[in-house]
């Protein structure tokens, strides 16, 4: 009976707040990508271009290798779907794109190497994307190498997969600008190196530091190693245009975006300094949380900063900046007006991650962070003098948490000022009964229906607020001090 009533009330709640962010994908969006899919497919069956089929023999072999390569292309988008929840059409595209690209290019120049081919392409994926979706990106681009009229080394397309993998595995991990200048030249020297121990090995000339080796006319190792620092140079040069472009959210932008000397993280710290001081502890529990349950954590320390960056608007009305002095709720002294100011630092947080260009992943946090969530203290004020109130009246306009990162920072902000609100001498006991309490109202509310956190996640989550608050509320020593105590 409980889980029926939890199942209406969470039913009720998508219907009255349903979600507020746009479809990710539109009907056109759906049809350019299914096109693309085929212009791949086809391209793939290169024997198409070359020699079209005359016989039902080769009609069917064209066909199966049509149709496996389309597979593998919705494929590589559900893949991309599962590592990236929020991936929108234009992502999509960009890594439809790329492998268009890269199948173009098979087809109309195959002398060309394929580490120039493959591996630019898979470091702009996985930077951007995510390491598993790079990897598959590979593996597909890799079916089907149409054979060239000089002959590409069999040992070549093995140290291109090789390096491809490398990049995809690495590229997901790059921090800094510098990662990357790391990889630009590290990769290709790895790839340089390959090449002239397996074809040097190959060939019948022992000296590897021949020029017949180095400078071979069927497959010029050194000039395959140099165009590829080129072309990976390029793409570190360009990424900045493509994060803007496509959306992409890599690790050097969230950590780009989290320094505190951003003029709008800046602006917070000098006109709202109560908000910005409550922005950096949900930060360090929002962090250890995320850390705990495997989560993104530059995603959520860089989302927890601008998460109340609407605030800039009107800083007095929020009681953290007030320091309790004048109140102006009090003086307005109209409920709906209040719940109203409270909705308008959501709307105004929008405007200002619209008007900085901020990525729709950290915009995310902005309006998620509150979800649907009552105005309790405005809702009791509204009922004091009409009974008969809607509660919609005072709830947030959402939508729900649709992520684990967002859904954590619900919770990490719920829990801050409670936590510091407690008695340096509380137990860990009552800090973890006041935790788990408001936990429970959020789940019970239905904001957590839509964040794929388990239960054993939000355990752990609870454990982390708990371990951070011990570490915020230790004592200091009580210096001895004397009247006549003189330093020198």
């Amino acid at each position: 009976m409980q889980n029926l009533t939890r199942l209406l009330k969470n039913f009720w709640i998508k219907s009255q707040f349903p979600d507020k962010r746009p479809s990710s994908f539109s009907r056109i969006d759906k049809l350019i990508i299914f096109l693309i899919c085929v212009v791949i497919s086809i391209l793939s069956s290169y024997q198409l271009l070359t020699n079209f089929p005359n016989d039902f023999g080769s009609v069917f072999e064209w066909n199966i290798s049509f149709l496996e390569m389309l597979l593998l292309c919705g494929l590589l988008i559900l893949i991309s779907k599962k590592e990236n929840p929020m991936i929108n059409s234009r992502q999509t595209l960009l890594i439809l794109g790329l492998l268009l690209l890269a199948q173009w290019t098979k087809v109309n120049f195959q002398n060309i190497s394929p580490l120039a081919i493959i591996i630019p392409p898979s470091l702009i994926i996985s930077q951007g994307m995510g390491t598993i979706t790079a990897l598959s990106w590979v593996s597909i681009a890799c079916i089907n190498w149409p054979p060239s009229e000089t002959g590409i080394n069999n040992y070549l397309l093995l140290v291109t997969f090789i390096c491809a993998c490398v990049v995809s595995f690495l590229g997901g991990r790059i921090r800094n600008r510098a990662q990357s200048l790391q990889i630009a030249f590290l990769v290709p020297l790895g790839a340089f190196f390959s090449q002239l121990i397996f074809i040097g090995s190959n060939s019948q000339n022992t000296n590897l530091l021949d020029p017949s080796v180095l400078f071979l006319s069927k497959g010029d190792i050194f000039s395959d190693s140099t165009l590829l620092v080129v072309l990976l140079l390029l793409i570190i040069l360009l990424m900045p245009i493509f994060e803007s472009t496509f959306g992409l959210l890599t690790k050097s932008r969230l950590l780009e975006l989290a320094d505190q000397e951003q003029p709008l993280l800046r602006r917070l710290s000098i006109e709202a300094p109560g908000t910005f001081e409550h922005t950096l502890l949900i930060c360090g529990l929002a962090e250890e949380a995320t850390r705990t349950i495997g989560g993104d954590v530059d995603l959520i320390k860089t989302g927890a900063l601008y998460h109340d960056i609407g605030k800039l608007h009107a800083p007095n009305w929020f009681i953290e900046n007030q320091n309790g002095k004048f109140n102006p709720h009090e003086q307005l002294n109209n409920p709906f007006k209040s719940a109203e100011i409270l909705q308008e630092h959501v709307d105004q947080g929008l405007k200002f991650a619209k008007k900085n260009r901020l990525p729709q992943a950290i915009a995310n946090f902005i309006p998620e962070h509150q979800g649907t969530l009552k105005m309790g203290y405005f809702l009791h004020k509204a009922k004091e003098k009409n009974n008969d109130i809607s509660e919609n009246d005072f709830r947030y306009k959402g939508p729900i948490p649709q992520s684990k990162e967002t859904a954590i920072l619900m919770l990490a902000d719920g829990c801050e000022a409670a936590l510091r609100a407690m008695n340096i001498n509380a137990s860990d006991k009552e800090a973890i009964t006041i935790i788990s309490n408001i936990i429970s109202s959020r789940e019970r509310d239905g904001q957590l229906i839509d964040s794929q956190l388990s239960k054993s996640e939000i355990f752990l989550i609870k454990r982390s607020f708990l371990n951070v608050w011990k570490r915020i509320r230790h004592r200091r020593i009580q210096y001895p001090s004397s009247k006549n105590n003189t330093f020198n």
